[in-house]
């Protein structure tokens, strides 16, 4: 996700502390919003409240699946929960960065007040860092985040992550939120990219064995169907056909390979000398270099509409090449109707996107979900390399 993160500690004030302690808006029961967005009874199936169940540091070890929902192609959103008794949020599982935030009932702005917000004072187990407050700034491509550290047990399937550090949002961006599906975000990203401190939930997963093996993997759907899932601790090998190829991460902070390069027709049209590609499951599009996305857009006949959109007729999809990523001396290819896609009022627009910035460097590419909808992928922590293979 063009998520570029950047914390920033200040003392907290006393009002924002006394605000903390007793927060002044009334808020409806975790359980009362379940029932309301009708998500109750899949909520009580998957997660079956018990109070012996964030006492145990014993569970059992074995691969977890999370299944995802799919909205519209753009965004691929989980449940999980917070504190005691649990209050149930939905994030994006997210690749592209480490920190993982969600609401406070601190945050009034309208985007929050849109989405669900943790409440401390109804968590048994909620607990704030000792000594002063400390707060974070989460810059991401699309807008920031500004909260306060905590810690809570947090829960994914049937996953607990006990005392678990993550930042309660008082401030989020209106530009990027407030329509948004997800209430926070879950980062999976490398440890080195996180700035706000602590151990992310995967680490502290694997370090405390609730997971068998360090690594997790990704299936999503397309089409806006089911069926999507997030897997932990292993792979089912039913979400793929063939083998997974095996690709090393080049630089431990994203999920980032060595891209050979970009071809169409079996000529090479970008990354001729070889360039870097991060795989983000948080970005919905195919982020590149302005110069080789806009020789993409001309390759494909996209036609300029205004910023960073471009228009293309929607019935190319049966005579569009296929653009073809080579990583690891393997074809990736892409075809016409997964980088064309439909937005409202029948218009099909190119999924290929310049940087927003040079952040990332001039031979840099984000894979997003057009790509990893085709490719089932695997991130291993434990042997610093990602997996693909053709989704099934």
């Amino acid at each position: 996700m063009q998520w570029l993160v950047v914390l920033r500690l200040v003392a907290l004030s006393e009002c924002l502390v006394s605000l903390i302690l007793f927060p002044t808006q009334e808020l409806k029961g975790n359980r009362e919003k379940l029932e309301e967005n009708g998500m109750l009874n899949e909520y009580l199936e998957k997660y079956p409240y018990s109070p012996a169940k964030f006492l145990s540091e014993n569970q059992n070890k074995k691969v977890t699946c999370e299944s995802l929902r799919n909205y519209l192609d753009l965004t691929y959103v989980g449940l999980i929960t917070i504190g005691t008794p649990p209050q149930t949020f939905k994030v994006i599982f997210d690749t592209g960065s480490t920190d993982f935030w969600v609401p406070s009932v601190l945050c009034n702005t309208e985007p929050c007040q849109n989405h669900e917000r943790f409440n401390p004072l109804s968590s048994s187990t909620f607990k704030l860092p000792p000594g002063e407050l400390r707060t974070g700034e989460l810059r991401y491509g699309s807008g920031d985040v500004i909260g306060f550290i905590a810690y809570d047990t947090v829960k994914i399937g049937d996953l607990d992550a006990f005392r678990q550090g993550f930042v309660l949002s008082t401030w989020v961006d209106l530009a990027f939120w407030s329509i948004a599906s997800h209430d926070g975000v879950l980062g999976l990203a490398y440890p080195k990219l996180a700035q706000a401190g602590g151990t992310s939930i995967f680490d502290k997963l694997w370090k405390k064995g609730r997971i068998s093996e360090k690594l997790f993997a990704f299936y999503l759907t397309s089409g806006g169907k089911r069926g999507s899932m997030l897997m932990l601790g292993g792979v089912d090998h039913s979400y793929y056909s063939g083998e997974l190829r095996w690709v090393p991460v080049t630089k431990r902070r994203f999920w980032q390979v060595a891209l050979n390069s970009i071809s169409v027709n079996g000529t090479i049209i970008a990354c001729h000398d070889g360039c870097q590609a991060i795989l983000d499951t948080g970005n919905s599009l195919l982020n590149g270099p302005n110069e080789d996305v806009l020789n993409i857009q001309n390759i494909i006949h996209a036609q300029h509409s205004f910023k960073d959109m471009y228009i293309i007729d929607c019935n190319a999809t049966t005579h569009l090449p296929d653009v073809v990523f080579v990583i690891g001396g393997i074809n990736y290819p892409v075809p016409a109707r997964s980088y064309i896609r439909k937005e409202a009022f029948g218009t099909c627009v190119s999924s290929f996107t310049s940087f927003p910035d040079k952040t990332l460097g001039s031979k840099t590419w984000i894979l997003g979900d057009v790509f990893l909808r085709l490719y089932f992928s695997v991130y291993d922590r434990a042997n610093n390399r990602i997996g693909l293979a053709p989704a099934v």
